[in-house]
């Protein structure tokens, strides 16, 4: 008998291994042969801890388990069991998804390279290695990929741009600084299947001609620093990776603002992760001084199958100029909340009443703010929006890196536009001043409109617009999208205090 159990951060955060222990035992007290393989989420969240048994190649799923759930398991037919979901690929939730870069994660074991190939893994790297650098580049090119990390910028242009750069050396950096509020998508592929990335960062390396790459991971990342260390020891063992490539893992120091690349770049130099003024693009200057490629996490793990399946089925998937899939991370006030992959072109509402169920309150969803703390607010009558990178920024928002927070009818909108400024201020490298300053400020403003000051909204349209234009990167030139966001559509919750009570 083989069963299947988590060992993502979430899981284990909700008793997974404590379950796993109780299998053990109450197996062996039992004497019962049975194999018990640890592996990535299939992105359910609520259902974890989610024990998966395998009965005639089809997986029944259970969840969310509790040690005092794991005796009735043995005692009768599991069928009849109080936590029995069914086929774990029937559960609504996952069948409506299109799994193209999370195909394998929570399916194997994240280590077992042998699973890793029997499930499509290294078909890729392969093929790349039969074709010439840039029809490489092209094939990317051709599939649409763009960046996922929040940029939205086409890897395939980055790419090309690096292929033509002259230096004596180039790079490959994977950025995994994932610290956007309601995101994990990075976390779950490091964690669930890191052969993946490590097989995108190699075809990478092969498409612009590195012979280095890099993976900067934040700290607060301990299981995927682990299981991607291990997952670089294997594949180097095998020698997988190919003559002159090579692959090293660098840890941030937990600042926001490496997420940005240029302050990235800098960590990874030793220096003070503050933002460098652009031009020069790192993908002509980046690490070192060499010519650079620096993708998300995400973005390098759907090279394999563009690679493996041809740009033509990547790109068969989407909406307009936002083409293949997207990992859209569903968190916050939700009942239903977790990883769901899906081609770009769902509507809001699909995604958060449909396939999440709403409110983990109960109460009417007031809003949902996309992109993560600097990401715009979308309230109810916006949940036509389709979710694609030309669709959110027309409706004056931005997809970023996919992350969705759900607020229910209880949320005070003026105290998250607050919150806004105060991250950033927080957050703020320092090194420009509308953004160290003027995040400042924006606390203050906020305060004023909050206690009635007439003069304060204009104040704050204008202190926006400076740091909207003025800003060095995205921190301070974004976070105006949800504070004027909240201002827009949620007025009454910037009301005098007064007034809001009569």
């Amino acid at each position: 008998m083989t069963l299947y159990l988590s060992k993502d951060a979430a899981a284990l955060a909700l008793g997974a291994d404590e379950v796993a222990r109780a299998i053990a035992a109450e197996a062996a007290a039992r004497a019962i042969e049975l194999r018990l393989v640890r592996t990535g989420s299939r992105g359910m969240v609520w259902l974890e801890p989610l024990l998966e048994i395998e009965r005639d190649g089809v997986r029944h799923g259970f969840g969310p388990l509790e040690v005092s759930d794991v005796k009735p398991l043995f005692e009768s037919d599991s069928g009849d069991h109080p936590k029995a979901l069914g086929p774990v690929e029937a559960i609504p939730f996952f069948a409506r998804q299109t799994r193209l870069t999370f195909a394998r994660c929570g399916v194997i074991d994240p280590l077992d390279l042998d699973a890793y190939r029997a499930h499509g893994g290294m078909r890729g790297l392969e093929r790349a290695r039969g074709m010439a650098p840039a029809d490489i580049v092209a094939e990317v090119t051709e599939s649409g990929l763009r960046g996922r990390g929040g940029a939205g910028f086409p890897t395939g242009i980055k790419w090309k741009t690096v292929l033509e750069a002259e230096g004596p050396q180039k790079y490959i950096v994977c950025n995994a600084d994932e610290g956007d509020s309601g995101t994990f998508a990075d976390r779950m592929l490091m964690e669930g299947d890191p052969f993946c990335l490590i097989e995108g960062m190699a075809i990478a390396g092969l498409a612009v001609g590195a012979s280095k790459g890099f993976v900067y991971c934040r700290s607060e990342y301990p299981h995927a620093i682990r299981t991607f260390g291990v997952a670089l020891d294997v594949v180097r063992e095998g020698d997988l990776l190919g003559e002159g490539f090579d692959i090293e893992l660098r840890v941030g120091a937990g600042s926001y603002v490496c997420g940005e690349e240029t302050a990235l770049l800098n960590s990874m130099e030793g220096k003070r992760g503050v933002v460098r003024a652009k031009p020069p693009l790192p993908a002509h200057k980046g690490f070192l001084g060499r010519p650079t490629v620096i993708n998300n996490v995400i973005s390098l793990a759907s090279v394999p199958v563009i690679l493996a399946e041809g740009a033509a089925h990547y790109k068969s998937f989407g909406l307009g100029r936002s083409l293949g899939t997207v990992p859209l991370q569903v968190a916050g006030n939700v009942k239903h909340g977790g990883l769901f992959e899906a081609a770009f072109g769902m509507t809001i509402g699909e995604l958060v009443e449909g396939v999440c169920g709403g409110t983990a309150s109960g109460r009417p969803v007031k809003a949902v703010q996309i992109g993560g703390p600097l990401g715009a607010y979308f309230p109810a009558h916006m949940f036509d929006t389709a979710l694609g990178y030309e669709e959110c920024d027309a409706a004056g928002g931005l997809i970023g890196h996919a992350g969705i927070v759900v607020f229910d009818d209880t949320a005070d909108m003026g105290a998250m536009a607050r919150f806004a400024m105060e991250f950033c201020a927080v957050e703020s490298c320092g090194t420009c001043t509308p953004c160290r300053i003027g995040a400042v400020r924006g606390m203050e403003t906020i305060d004023r409109i909050r206690a009635g000051d007439p003069a304060a909204p204009a104040i704050l349209a204008d202190l926006c617009e400076t740091m909207r234009d003025g800003s060095l990167c995205a921190l301070g030139g974004f976070t105006p999208y949800p504070v004027e966001s909240a201002l827009k559509h949620f007025p009454e919750d910037f009301m005098a205090r007064k007034e809001a009570a009569e």
